[in-house]
């Protein structure tokens, strides 16, 4: 296949949590059960989960899907007796995946389900469908999704990375509408901002090859739409789908990506966010930007997508390893993790925490 993972590149392992807001939940959150953040403090020493958060589900052909650009995709969540199989689809091409295991651990965990690393560099659509028992499945109808890494290529082979943090209040980031703000020192920078209004937006020029835009995830919060480059919108629903319909409960209290897009050329480049608040006034919080700036740009020419579902699974470590490219971060809040194979994979993942927002 054409146009795969270049592993002597920069590819970077971004993990995708239940709880984030570029994931949609098919034909909504109301047949999927998750831990409560708000009533619930995560205790992270203990929890077997990504940010101590899940999406479990007994009602076959419940779905979650992702639009993703990259190579490779790992996916995290639940076994045991309870469970059954699940649907990986990625572009129409289908397989079937039992997390039905004869015997459950003495203590929950996530393990890796299915695993991908053949898949053309190339836009995909990534959908998993709850199935129930199937076959030798001997136990329930159950799917605990916890988490997904999609591979992306940050800068070419001998490039380095530097990972760039935009606070809500810097002066390069443009509002429009009106906009509150709250001051914690769990928050990145000390402080948030979020807004309310209808169409309520904010702009940010900016050159990288990657970008992240982080933000709080409630039950008061519903969808929103970014523009890239003056693309048409990507529309994202930040409702974060426990305790209750419609409440100001549920939040994440570790942030969550809003939205993400790699594979970005070198020239400046404009992304806008706008708030839907509709009827409901609905809310949008943001804490802070990431850009991931390389030392030499070369995105990938994306291949036509002719994705294989079939890929494994596995109970080990995905990826790791050297490389001759290096990563450095001139901010406390991002951490990476490198790991031990012929590719250089580094995880994302965020420190600090979003407490509880005060609104006036």
């Amino acid at each position: 296949m054409a146009s795969i993972m270049d592993r002597s590149a920069i590819n970077v392992n971004i993990s995708i949590d239940d709880f984030d807001s570029i994931l949609e939940y098919i034909p909504d959150q109301a047949p999927w059960t998750t831990p409560d953040p708000w009533n619930d403090p995560i205790d992270f020493k203990t929890t077997p989960w990504r940010t101590g958060t899940y999406h479990r589900t007994e009602q076959v052909g419940a779905a979650v899907t992702l639009n993703f650009t990259g190579p490779a995709v790992y996916i995290y969540g639940g076994t045991g007796p309870e469970y059954g199989s699940f649907e990986v689809d990625i572009d129409g091409n289908k397989t079937v995946v039992t997390a039905y295991r004869q015997e459950s651990s003495l203590l929950p965990t996530s393990e890796i389900l299915f695993t991908n690393e053949d898949l053309a560099y190339a836009e995909h659509t990534l959908t998993l469908t709850n199935k129930g028992a199937q076959g030798d499945d001997k136990g329930g109808d159950a799917f605990l999704f916890d988490y997904l890494d999609m591979t992306v290529q940050m800068a070419p082979q001998g490039a380095s990375i530097t990972n760039k943090t935009i606070e809500e209040d810097d002066p390069s980031i443009t509002y429009e509408g009106t906009w509150g703000t709250n001051q914690s020192g769990n928050f990145s920078g000390g402080g948030s901002t979020y807004t309310n209004g209808d169409k309520a937006s904010f702009t940010v020029e900016f050159q990288a090859s990657a970008i992240y835009v982080f933000g709080d995830k409630k039950n008061d919060h519903r969808t929103y739409n970014v523009y890239l480059d003056g693309a048409p919108a990507q529309t994202f629903n930040g409702t974060s789908g426990c305790g209750g319909a419609w409440a100001a409960s549920c939040e994440q209290q570790q942030p969550t990506i809003k939205y993400f897009a790699s594979n970005l050329n070198s020239s400046t480049h404009t992304l806008k966010l706008e708030n839907i608040a509709g009827v409901n006034e609905s809310y949008f919080d943001l804490d802070s930007i990431v850009l991931t700036v390389p030392s030499e740009y070369a995105p990938r020419n994306l291949s036509a997508s002719s994705a294989s579902a079939n890929g494994s699974t596995s109970t080990g470590q995905s990826g790791g390893g050297s490389s001759s490219g290096s990563s450095s971060s001139d901010t406390p809040d991002a951490a990476f993790t490198v790991g031990s194979s012929p590719l250089l994979l580094l995880t994302f993942f965020v420190l600090y925490m979003l407490q509880p927002r005060l609104r006036q």
